[in-house]
């Protein structure tokens, strides 16, 4: 029976030997499967004069991330997120929003009237859009600092982490995460 028992401990101990040995591979994990991205329409018809604005904050999305594209929506076709230009302090629809779905950014002339960047606050605006909430107070490097970036602060394009946590909210299974909905509002 020692005997037995033996030849089973050393055939177990070259088993662990052999997998544990320096250039032995287990089988590698399956890679996530890679999803197609997803385009977004935003309509820029009421945005006034901050059309060009919205265009180069969309820009900044569409430069740094992958699983998400946003694309100014051609006459008729149905748009996911409404720009209006307004008086008020730049606001937004907490998403992140789906295809088919439905968000609103008011593009508030009074932070422009203070000094604030119009490209800056139309990058950080469809950043809420995309499922990003703010992240105050923050340094200018931080798209979603908003304005507590300061009045100075022309940085419009999203850190490593914020283009992380879009790239996660459009990835992979990404269809679970539901859009929040709230409305956030970018006083100081």
């Amino acid at each position: 029976m020692l005997r037995k028992l033996g030849i089973g401990i050393m055939a177990a101990a070259a088993i662990v030997t052999l997998s544990s040995a320096p250039g032995a591979t287990a089988a590698p994990a399956p890679a996530p499967e890679r999803v197609a991205a997803t385009t977004l329409y935003y309509d820029d018809s009421r945005a006034g004069e901050f059309k060009g604005a919205v265009a180069a904050g969309a820009e900044q999305w569409n430069s740094t991330v992958e699983n998400v594209t946003l694309v100014r929506a051609p006459a008729g076709t149905r748009a996911e997120i409404r720009i209006i230009a307004d008086d008020g302090w730049p606001r937004a629809t907490l998403g992140p929003v789906r295809p088919g779905g439905s968000a609103t950014v008011w593009f508030g002339r009074q932070a422009v009237y203070q000094g604030y960047d119009p490209t800056r606050i139309a990058a950080h605006e469809l950043g809420h859009s995309l499922g990003l909430p703010d992240r105050k107070p923050g340094p200018c490097s931080s798209l979603m600092s908003g304005s507590t970036g300061g009045v100075n602060c022309t940085n419009a394009t999203p850190n490593a982490t914020e283009q992380a946590q879009v790239e996660a909210n459009y990835g992979f299974a990404a269809s679970r995460i539901p859009m929040d909905g709230r409305i956030v509002v970018d006083a100081p």
